[in-house]
């Protein structure tokens, strides 16, 4: 309790809230907060078949060869149906819970990025987290992203990453749902996994090219977790929007 209301102490909403639900991961149960529902999901990501990665199993196309290209800057995306801003967007979970990219002590960071690393987006209309009598206005996600010199294997990179961030989310206590799932696209690589957060379903999805790498932490809508063939579309039309590229190397 006493990390939520740190979270709701940015945030006081006049406004009642209706509506709420209990949530399921695919695949298994979980216990969830409530809260309603966000703005439209994202499109044009790559498609995603049924299969876990939990054993390094992979779906979609092949990661194409690296083009060279690096990333000079980190701008805020325009995502259809989304505004998106710099920060957390309010939500900051705190006590080693907030989802950020740890594990990456083989990659060299690209310095003087800027404070454009955190972005959140919201939705229309926006997704309300409540527990007990306090609620608190959430983004649809919050972004982080680190960009690298080279990141030579990014799949390896990302199952590298991917399991060091949830290690230190877990023993925070998030409690992690089923399998993650890997997704693969000629130009990004995404794993997505579902846990509870504080009681409420929260799906993470992290992403790794030859250049940067990044998590999104998606919000409940409905208190339902965000599908993750949904979440990877956002995932991807993220990436798309925030990359800046420099000259190829």
């Amino acid at each position: 309790m006493s990390r939520f209301r740190t979270v709701v102490a940015a945030v006081v909403l006049a406004s009642a809230v209706t509506g709420c639900g209990s949530a399921e991961p695919s695949g298994g149960g979980g216990t969830a907060g409530t809260g309603t529902s966000a703005g439209s999901n994202g499109s044009n990501g790559s498609e995603e078949s049924n299969g876990s990665a939990g054993s390094g199993g992979s779906t979609g196309e092949k990661l194409a060869a690296d083009s060279g290209t690096r990333y000079t800057d980190i701008a805020v995306p325009q995502i259809e149906g989304l505004v998106c801003d710099e920060g957390d967007g309010g939500i900051r979970w705190g006590s080693g819970l907030d989802m950020r990219v740890r594990g990456d002590e083989g990659l060299k960071e690209i310095e003087g990025v800027g404070d454009t690393d955190e972005i959140s987006c919201f939705g229309s209309p926006r997704i309300i987290l409540r527990k007990g009598a306090m609620s608190v206005s959430a983004p649809v996600f919050t972004a982080r992203t680190t960009l690298y010199e080279k990141v030579a294997d990014p799949t390896a990179s990302l199952n590298t990453i991917y399991d060091a961030s949830m290690d230190t989310a877990v023993d925070n206590g998030r409690n992690v749902t089923g399998e993650p799932r890997l997704v693969t696209s000629r130009d990004l690589v995404v794993k997505c996994g579902q846990n509870v957060t504080d009681t409420f379903p929260t799906t993470t999805c992290f992403w790794a090219d030859y250049g940067a790498v990044g998590v999104l932490d998606f919000n409940p809508p409905e208190g339902q977790y965000v599908p993750v063939e949904s979440a990877v579309r956002l995932t991807t039309d993220f990436v798309r929007g925030a990359l800046k590229a420099g000259t190829a190397s």
